[in-house]
């Protein structure tokens, strides 16, 4: 078998398969039922990180993109972190590809072309760490123009469309009482995993009410505690997550529909709706901030152009307005767990415990209680080096001199 070298994983096979194929045109609903030895079929321009982290821990033998992985728009990060995990990615393949595979087929993946019944169905570009450095060189190349029209949406809007700073906007009522606690904000987003568990000692001992935005609740279960609140349009919500007994506020559009209400009542729960532009996240802080929370601890959200662009929108207008909103309230735990994170050298560690047992002994040796216990031990050491020193020949009436020593302080 032919195999490519790369930088993590030195033997990446051209060759992978058969395996059972998965397909969907939306990649977080594909890796809610991929499975590890499965090869991923995705429509997805401009794999973000998040969607390739989620592909890559269902560990599938290859993922094939009917899209661009890599679209020039910006530098996504999402196709280098699936081609450094050792999972081969073919790209641009065409949306026929979802007309000539079913679910649970077996294919295979061989260089560039993809098998069924030993015939080639589709074709697609094999990304490699040299062309997915060259597609990134390009779209960086990009990025100045890029940005200008981020700015410009986001003016825009400010200007045209947004109301979450006019008298319009209607907080519901909800049955959650905020006044006077924290709340814990909780999105899937860049380390919302690390930093949940890094805040493990403050949930336990200021007990926020824990919001989930959307899978953010789902992320809440995951690390052990119950949400109290799931916010969202309810598109990436487990049903596990909303037949938990949290409250459900459905995120609706300006005009008052909204389309989730349909899925949670279809659950038989119960449901309110806001009504709002902006994302998810934002309303949820908003609401904490209306009903009277002291503070607002927000876990894995949006908030730099790059995560914005990963997300497929065009400006940041309505996070920008609310945390003018919201103001001192709100402090952002995202990547807390990167400045935490703790490195102990085993020299360090070795260090440590010398400098523990030190420290105990000097303590025991400064009173007279210490001094016996100090003196029982050795005894009891030169026993057992005299017992093992009379097996290899040693003098037998030392050895029994040490057990009588022994026995006399045990005695005592």
């Amino acid at each position: 078998m032919k195999v490519r070298r790369t930088r993590e994983n030195p033997t990446v096979p051209t060759r992978s398969g058969p395996a059972p194929a998965k397909l969907d045109r939306r990649t977080k609903d594909l890796t809610k039922r991929l499975s590890a030895g499965d090869i991923a079929i995705i429509k997805h321009a401009d794999i973000d990180r998040i969607s390739a982290e989620a592909l890559v821990a269902c560990r599938p033998v290859a993922v094939i993109n009917a899209d661009k992985s890599i679209s020039g728009r910006y530098p996504n990060l999402g196709p280098g972190i699936i081609v450094d995990a050792g999972i081969p990615l073919i790209d641009a393949t065409g949306a026929e590809i979802f007309e000539l595979i079913e679910e649970n087929q077996e294919i295979t993946v061989e260089g560039e072309a993809v098998l069924l019944n030993g015939e080639t169905v589709a074709t697609g570009i094999r990304q490699t760490e040299d062309s997915i450095a060259a597609d990134m060189h390009e779209a960086e190349a990009g990025m100045n123009s890029v940005l200008v029209d981020f700015v410009d949406n986001t003016i825009e809007y400010i200007r045209k469309d947004s109301d979450l700073l006019s008298a319009e906007l209607v907080v519901p009522e909800v049955a959650t009482k905020f006044e006077g606690r924290h709340v814990l904000i909780v999105v899937r987003g860049y380390h919302y995993k690390e930093d949940l568990a890094i805040l493990a000692s403050y949930i336990r001992e200021y007990r926020p009410i824990l919001i989930g935005v959307d899978g953010g609740a789902d992320a809440i279960i995951e690390a052990g505690y119950k949400p109290d609140m799931i916010v969202g349009d309810m598109d990436s919500v487990s049903d596990t997550a909303l037949t938990s007994g949290a409250e459900i506020v459905v995120h609706a559009y300006r005009d008052g529909n909204a389309p989730g209400t349909e899925r949670v009542h279809s659950l038989g729960v119960e449901c309110v709706a806001f009504a709002a532009s902006g994302t998810s996240e934002d309303i949820a802080m908003l609401l904490a901030d209306d009903k009277g929370a002291d503070l607002i601890v927000a876990v894995g959200t949006h908030d730099t152009v790059m995560e914005f662009l990963d997300k497929g929108r065009k400006g940041m207008a309505s996070t920008f307005i609310t945390r003018l909103r919201v103001g001192s309230k709100l402090i952002d735990a995202k990547g807390v767990s990167l400045l935490y994170r703790q490195r102990i050298s085993s020299l360090q560690l070795s260090v440590l415990i010398i400098a523990g047992l030190v420290a105990l002994g000097v303590a025991l040796f400064a009173t007279s209680a210490g001094q016996t216990f100090l003196g029982l031990i050795g005894a009891q050491l030169d026993g057992v080096f005299g017992w093992i020193g009379s097996l290899f020949g040693g003098d037998p009436a030392a050895s029994a001199e040490s057990a009588g020593l022994i026995q006399g302080l045990t005695s005592d």
